[in-house]
């Protein structure tokens, strides 16, 4: 197979790791900025061009978007159509991706990203729930926090495009956060909550929400920000039999079973991460997505994500704003 990396900042020289890890050879990154084509050249051994013009678009069996959430569905439409498959990383604008899936006709398999389902602990944690051994959920508390300077240490926040409020770096956490939430918990029946700037980076953008998702038998608070000193998930969900809690720093998450009045410690298998990255951001769960992605381009059905499901939880996303007095 034959692949087009549109993006090469540090998401798409993660997607060309990705596809490597696969064993897949025949890879063609592209972007505008010499410096990114030249790090990935050296780095990754790759074709680089800074055009799409140039290249015979119906030579490539896949898409990969790594652009800014903003340029997703332009480039998603060109996938469209040359009816590419196309994997596009965490969308956050819902005007863009309505548009994207009005504007797909053919129905052109579309994976948008939802790394964390990968992610080994949250992947064992939906097992278990879904299976139902320990009844139903009547709560849970969530905090995902980080630090928006350390995403790209090598360049200010104003130098990319975290620092527009559109798609500013708390905003564009909580979907990626919900994109989990919903497959593991389940569909909220409605969202609500704050967010606010807390922290100066030299930017207009909100660095922390606050909500509460509402269901018809359980109530969920998650704290999504990324003006956390320290990154951290910290994650509580009392069921009617067991507790389960989460800290991933400990590479393991722990349940406490009430009929036998124990703890049970599932650890987290290893991992590698990349070079200048959280040590708990495991590449593997990256791998995976991808190579689900392609699985999907045969069966779409063995993806875990649509464009559909990205759309209902860019509209929890809205709910939130609209519950603080707009947006």
């Amino acid at each position: 197979m034959k692949f087009l990396v549109i993006g090469l900042g540090s998401m798409g020289k993660r997607r060309v790791r990705c596809l490597q890890a696969l064993q897949y050879t025949h890879i063609v990154g592209f972007d505008p900025r010499e410096d990114r084509r030249k790090e990935t050249e050296n780095k990754y051994h790759i074709k680089t061009v800074n055009s799409l013009d140039s290249q015979d678009l119906s030579d490539f069996d896949a898409f990969i978007i790594s652009t800014p959430p903003n340029l997703h569905t332009h480039y998603a439409k060109i996938a469209i159509d040359h009816n590419k498959p196309a994997f596009i990383e965490a969308s956050v604008i819902i005007e863009e991706v309505k548009d994207m899936l009005e504007y797909n006709k053919n129905n052109t398999f579309i994976a948008p990203s939802c790394t964390l389902r990968f992610h080994p602990i949250i992947k064992n944690i939906s097992n278990i729930i879904k299976n139902g051994q320990y009844g139903k959920i009547t709560n849970f508390s969530y905090h995902s926090g980080q630090y928006l300077p350390d995403w790209h240490p090598w360049e200010h926040v104003n130098d990319f495009y975290v620092s527009k409020r559109i798609t500013g770096g708390g905003r564009e956490i909580v979907p990626f956060e919900l994109t989990w939430i919903v497959d593991t918990i389940g569909w909220p029946i409605s969202a609500k909550g704050l967010f606010e700037k807390t922290i100066n980076f030299g930017c207009e953008i909100e660095d922390s929400y606050a909500f509460t998702l509402k269901y018809p038998d359980k109530v969920g608070t998650v704290l999504v920000d990324v003006a956390s000193r320290y990154a951290v998930r910290n994650l509580i969900i009392n069921l009617e039999k067991a507790q389960i809690q989460w800290k991933w720093d400990e590479a393991a998450f722990h349940l406490y079973e009430v009929e036998n009045g124990r703890w049970i410690h599932f650890e987290q298998p290893q991992f590698e991460s990349a070079s200048g990255y959280n040590k708990n951001i495991g590449e593997k769960m990256y791998i995976d997505e991808v190579d689900s992605f392609i699985k999907g381009i045969q069966n779409p059905k063995l993806y875990p994500n649509t464009v559909q499901d990205d759309i209902k939880v860019l509209e929890l996303l809205n709910q939130i704003e609209n519950s603080d007095g707009g947006f």
